[in-house]
């Protein structure tokens, strides 16, 4: 993929974060509140993601990944982005006040240098492709490599690299230029709608019946390992509805062993 020039970005902006039964609590200027699974429940807020070009009627199986689509497909922005209604992308990896989540002002100075903002990477005991067979239906993940190879045989390679790593980003989180998530979009939607061909989800239980939300989550490195020319900054993810002070230790713990990798 040709470099992209992100000399001149613009001031159109949105940020879209991903609610389902209740409105987030973080009002800031660039961020909009998108419901995803609108279609089965009851509407919350003003834009959902049951409108326009959609696949809501999906979201039981594809989770915060039917937002992912919408913003594809109906978001016209320089920058887009998506975040979670709990989860937010922090400037500062060991400051919790709202004040320190991602600014418009941050996210238009960084992307001046760099392609993408994503979470910091995980660290996992066993590998990617490991961790999510002990986790969820292994063969879901094989499905997943065969589609790829049927469909993209050139990301193959990618695909196994990133299954045996023992570190990902996570929660199909990413702000970018919207020509890169469009990229990254036209590439990752028709390997799920080609899953949906191979497996049947009709008598899982809902855990695992989001299983297209999960397998993104690890296509997404897939896109950026083979896609190694965008320059990509993580950024610390914290979840306001967790213990901060265990998060901001796990986020710490991070950045020393990847120093010390």
């Amino acid at each position: 993929m040709k470099k992209i020039n992100l000399e001149k970005i613009g001031d159109n902006m949105k940020i879209y974060i991903a609610i389902f039964n209740k409105k987030s609590n973080i009002d800031k200027e660039g961020y909009y509140c998108l419901q995803v699974g609108a279609k089965q429940n009851p509407k919350i807020t003003e834009l959902c993601d049951d409108s326009g070009d959609n696949i809501s009627y999906k979201n039981i199986n594809y989770s915060e990944v039917t937002g992912l689509y919408w913003i594809w497909k109906n978001s016209s922005e320089d920058i887009v982005g998506l975040t979670h209604y709990r989860r937010f992308f922090y400037n500062n990896s060991i400051v919790f006040e709202k004040r320190n989540v991602l600014s418009k002002s941050n996210i238009e100075k960084i992307l001046k240098n760099y392609d993408a903002i994503l979470p910091e990477k995980g660290y996992l005991k066993k590998t990617v492709g490991e961790s999510y067979k002990d986790s969820h239906v292994s063969s879901d993940l094989d499905a997943c490599e065969k589609v790829i190879g049927k469909l993209y045989p050139d990301y193959s390679s990618a695909f196994t690299k990133v299954m045996n790593k023992k570190n990902y980003h996570a929660f199909n989180m990413i702000i970018t230029k919207k020509e890169v998530f469009d990229n990254y979009c036209n590439w990752l939607f028709p390997i799920l709608f080609e899953l949906e061909k191979e497996l049947d989800t009709s008598d899982r239980e809902m855990y695992n019946g989001r299983v297209y939300g999960f397998l993104s989550e690890r296509l997404l490195n897939v896109w950026f390992e083979k896609n190694s020319d965008l320059k990509i900054i993580e950024k610390p993810v914290y979840n306001i509805e967790q213990n901060m002070n265990i998060q901001i230790g796990r986020s710490l713990v991070k950045k020393i062993y990847r120093r010390i990798k």
